[in-house]
């Protein structure tokens, strides 16, 4: 009779422990599958919430925050993400920080209680200075001039002033007018970093600056469209080396944007056009003078 009793006390206890070892692995893999869904959830948010704030950070340079939110908007939108936008702080000039906030429903872990929890991700985006990039125009201005965004600046490209008035005329591939009007239409498609030494370009290039820019100007009538051709990025530049008082190379100290306003005057050999802000693809360097280019990044 002892043993009997002994034996089926031994069985009851299985069955409890068995029981509850059970509904550990059940609570378990309801954590492992609810968990990977909610990663795949907060992961598909936090991209969109980043692609929301660099998107809008494009934006930094303007004048009006509406611009910058509806481009985080739109974006948003695209993401399929505009009703879980909970928050937008814009700082013109400086940065963007999207917060989007959304319902998480659970599968299994419904079953002990927890129906629900709330997903939440920031995203900020900053402006920086731009110090390396691919894209340059063969045309540059020097460091000590002041740049005053709006007001007309003339490059002159007549022969034996290539490096007189606001500019100096650059040969980023190599000498010859041809390289150079295809870097001034296409731009010059290697990189280059403040710190980089560049030769000056020689000769009358006025003839290939004329047909550069009268395709260019054809090309929109908005300076900030994304894609206008127009819109030429220009190294900033401090003189390195002269020869017989001509500059012959210059170093590279940051970037600028130029606008060509107006097509090319055939008497006086001028570009005229206007600097503007804005940001662009590039990289940022601490060391690089800020003249009005900028690139977007995540910032913590």
């Amino acid at each position: 009779m002892f043993f009997k009793r002994f034996f089926k006390r031994e069985r009851g206890q299985t069955v409890v422990l068995a029981a509850i070892s059970l509904t550990g692995m059940l609570a378990m893999l309801g954590l492992v599958i609810d968990g990977g869904m909610y990663y795949v959830e907060r992961t598909h948010l936090q991209k969109a919430a980043n692609a929301a704030a660099l998107s809008g950070a494009q934006e930094l340079t303007t004048e009006d925050e509406r611009i910058v939110r509806g481009i985080v908007d739109d974006t948003l939108t695209h993401h399929d993400e505009l009703d879980a936008l909970s928050g937008v702080i814009i700082l013109l000039d400086e940065r963007v920080t999207v917060e989007l906030e959304r319902q998480f429903t659970t599968t299994f872990m419904s079953l002990f209680g927890i129906d629900s929890f709330d997903v939440n991700v920031q995203a900020t985006a900053r402006l920086g200075t731009m110090g390396r990039a691919i894209g340059a125009a063969p045309l540059g201005i020097e460091e000590s001039i002041e740049i005053v965004p709006g007001e007309e600046y003339v490059l002159k490209v007549d022969e034996g002033e290539v490096d007189i008035g606001n500019f100096g005329v650059l040969a980023l591939e190599g000498p010859g007018a041809r390289t150079y009007k295809e870097n001034l239409l296409e731009g010059f498609q290697e990189e280059l970093s403040v710190g980089d030494v560049v030769n000056t370009q020689t000769g009358n290039i006025a003839g290939p600056t004329k047909e550069a820019t009268d395709i260019l100007i054809n090309s929109c009538d908005n300076m900030y469209e994304r894609d206008c051709k127009r819109v030429l990025l220009v190294p900033v530049y401090q003189p390195y080396s002269h020869d017989n008082n001509q500059l012959k190379q210059v170093k590279i100290t940051g970037f600028a944007y130029f606008y060509i306003t107006e097509p090319m005057n055939d008497k006086d050999k001028t570009v005229k056009g206007v600097f503007i802000e804005r940001a662009g693809s590039g990289f940022e360097l601490e060391e690089a003078v800020d003249r009005g280019a900028f690139t977007v990044r995540l910032s913590e």
